[in-house]
């Protein structure tokens, strides 16, 4: 074996990646190579340091590290298999990923396949370009703009990669992402249309937790009042009646608090009656206090003196 071929197959060497006869055949060579022999007591001493750092990624990350190392090699298939791009191939093609990986080895899946993904080049001769697929749309955002030391400019760019998923509600991955999408500070529009189809799936504890949150922490009064429309059916669980008694004495929108109070009153509930009659006294808009006075006459209640 010559002494590139040997460089390249060091790491997985020290990861137990090769072959039998792979490994006898570079033990052979470094006991006679100098120069491999200080390059492999160099990654010796560069694996334990990483050794010593304390990793758990998920099998979900190493997964779609692995996803993004196979992408990598496709779109480099036609390319010279050389030095890091050769590193890459040896890696997938000898690559098993046991049931409990090791701190450095899952660190080097993770930075092979995420840092692979994004550098290598994305040339028009890729094989998903060739078999006509449609590649996926990416919205890229400038980062800097800066003299280029030839003379040129060299521009730095953030690059966003959108993927479509499609699925039935019933479908576990549309469900967390929808979960996800209840939650996603940046967009109220995301957080609506998320919450419109919660509503449709079944009350589990995931999804009555989703609502009641977006209905006391969601800033947007619209995202709000969807939450209230998917917890109609479940004002009879204490947990649901005590987030909707705090949102009608705390919610600064009038829609929110009316709402909350046509909720509360579907269900006989004596501690509601100390609510209202606290809020007849000091609610300043006058649909809400005659709601409340209503929903009192109904439960025989009194509204007391004002």
């Amino acid at each position: 074996m010559k002494c590139e071929s040997i460089t390249e197959l060091i790491p997985l060497y020290l990861y137990g990646e090769l072959t039998s006869q792979q490994e006898e055949d570079l033990e052979e060579h470094v006991h006679g190579c100098v120069s491999c022999r200080r390059e492999l007591e160099a990654h010796r001493r560069f694996q334990a340091a990483a050794d010593g750092a304390h990793l758990a990624p998920s099998s979900l990350l190493l997964t779609e590290c692995r996803y993004g190392l196979f992408q990598a090699v496709d779109r480099q298939q036609e390319q010279p298999r050389s030095g890091w791009r050769a590193l890459i191939s040896s890696f997938l093609a000898g690559w098993r990923i046991p049931t409990t990986v090791r701190p450095v080895g899952a660190v080097a899946l993770i930075a092979l396949g995420f840092f692979s993904s994004r550098l290598i080049p994305r040339e028009s001769g890729s094989i998903g370009a060739q078999a006509g697929l449609a590649t996926e749309p990416v919205v890229s955002t400038i980062r800097s703009v800066q003299p280029d030391p030839a003379g040129g400019v060299q521009i730095l760019l953030d690059e966003t990669r959108r993927r479509q998923i499609s699925g039935k509600l019933s479908d576990g991955q549309i469900e967390r992402m929808l979960l996800a999408g209840a939650r996603d500070e940046a967009n109220a529009g995301v957080r609506v249309e998320s919450i419109e189809f919660l509503k449709a799936l079944p009350a589990s504890d995931e999804v009555r937790g989703a609502l009641m949150h977006a209905l006391t922490h969601d800033a947007n009064p619209g995202v709000r009042l969807k939450a209230l429309e998917g917890l109609k059916g479940l004002t009879g669980r204490p947990e649901v009646r005590q987030t909707l008694a705090r949102v009608l004495q705390s919610d600064d929108n009038a829609g929110v608090r009316i709402q909350a109070i046509d909720l509360l009153v579907q269900e006989r509930d004596d501690a509601l009656v100390g609510i209202l009659q606290g809020l007849v006294r000091k609610e300043n808009n006058n649909y809400v206090r005659l709601k409340c006075k209503n929903a009192l006459e109904e439960m025989n209640a009194s509204v007391g003196t004002f």
